[in-house]
């Protein structure tokens, strides 16, 4: 999937990452940064802190996973009103409303389907599509803002379903 983000990492689009995961992936991660010094950044591992400081100060938080039973990593960049580009699956299926254009109303991110490089050049595509509206944008980062996957709403949720379940 590295490819895909060649292309943007050309076109003036800066690119941090953050993490460890396959060696593979690693690798392909680094070479982008030997590529673009000045658009790509990455720490392999993790840092709380930096973490914070990435979902604080970006536009996007990519999270491509090809399984996620749950995931809270999109949750905390809605919080910080950085849109979420996630793969739909598990949790951030559940979690994320991918922007379609026809759903601007709703939309707190922007998701896709195939774990490949065309499904993450589409979901790249349809940011930067997003992000030079910027009315558009903006009313997406202030859904992102507004969700609330707190357990206060889980919990009252729960308590419906077991009133339910004991009438």
């Amino acid at each position: 999937m590295a490819s895909s983000l060649a292309s943007p990492l050309c076109k003036g689009v800066s690119l941090v990452i953050l993490g460890s995961g396959e060696y593979e992936l690693e690798q392909k991660c680094e070479q982008l940064r030997r590529e673009y010094p000045d658009t790509c950044g990455i720490y392999i591992g993790y840092n709380d802190a930096i973490a914070h400081k990435i979902y604080a100060g970006c536009d996007y938080f990519l999270m491509p996973s090809l399984f996620e039973p749950c995931g809270i990593s999109q949750m905390i960049a809605k919080r910080y009103g950085t849109l979420p580009i996630v793969r739909f699956t598990g949790g951030l299926a559940d979690t994320v409303v991918g922007y379609n254009k026809d759903n601007l109303k709703v939309a707190d991110g922007i998701g896709f389907n195939d774990y490949n490089d065309s499904g993450l050049g589409y979901a790249v595509g349809l940011s930067r599509e997003l992000f030079a509206d910027k009315k558009a944008f903006w009313t997406c980062v202030k859904n992102a803002m507004k969700c609330d996957h707190s357990w206060k709403n889980s919990a009252s949720e729960y308590l419906k379903i077991y009133h339910s379940l004991a009438s």
